[in-house]
């Protein structure tokens, strides 16, 4: 299991190394110091569970953003479903997982899908992914 314990961020993965994504600064950045928040990295069967009960629609996706108040979420990611997903949005895997960090982070701060959530999310994956060589 590889937990990441910081700064009012917690990440899980119960198998596997975590990602290489910088969470703590893209959450900070972007909902600031002081919101707690928690990262579980789950199976596409737990995310088809949970986008069936919170959101009847009975698939697995990608990511699921839970607000639980204004200064407290969670956000859990289909590491499987987002390597799919990837290939669908002609994407790296590395920067998908940063753009779907990304984009449920904003989620959590209030932002539907639209033109400014996809400014948003296309603003921050310039600032936090770079490419490597």
């Amino acid at each position: 299991m590889a937990i990441l314990e910081t700064k009012n961020l917690t990440v899980i993965r119960k198998q596997g190394p975590l990602p290489d994504v910088p969470f703590l600064l893209i959450k900070e950045k972007l909902i600031g110091k002081k919101y707690d928040l928690t990262v579980i990295f789950c199976t596409p069967e737990e995310s088809r569970l949970r986008n069936k009960t919170y959101r009847d629609k009975d698939y697995p996706t990608n990511i699921l953003s839970f607000p639980l108040s204004d200064t407290e979420g969670e956000i859990y990611i289909s590491l499987s479903t987002a390597r799919k997903d990837a290939k669908k949005f002609e994407m790296s895997y590395r920067k998908f997982l940063h753009l779907l960090f990304i984009h449920g982070v904003l989620h959590l701060k209030g932002h539907d899908h639209g033109s400014t959530m996809e400014e948003l999310e296309d603003t921050n994956l310039h600032t936090f992914f770079t490419e490597r060589v």
